[in-house]
């Protein structure tokens, strides 16, 4: 996963979700990697782009306003 860059983090995976399926739309294949403690629930889920999509993705992500 040398060539991917976290773009986007939430606490809140339906957020992550959204995001991830804009991107989709959009073209950009992404990958959500859940970093959530599994006991005790605190952490985040983080989404991933190939570097050569970060600053499209970036740009989506702030022209939508997610």
């Amino acid at each position: 996963m040398d060539d991917w860059k976290r773009i986007y983090s939430s606490q809140f995976e339906h957020k992550a979700g959204i995001v991830k399926a804009v991107l989709k739309k959009h073209g950009i294949e992404s990958v959500i990697v859940n970093k959530k403690d599994s006991a005790y629930l605190f952490g985040e889920l983080e989404l991933y782009v190939n570097q050569d999509d970060v600053l499209k993705a970036k740009n989506i992500i702030i022209k939508e306003e997610l």
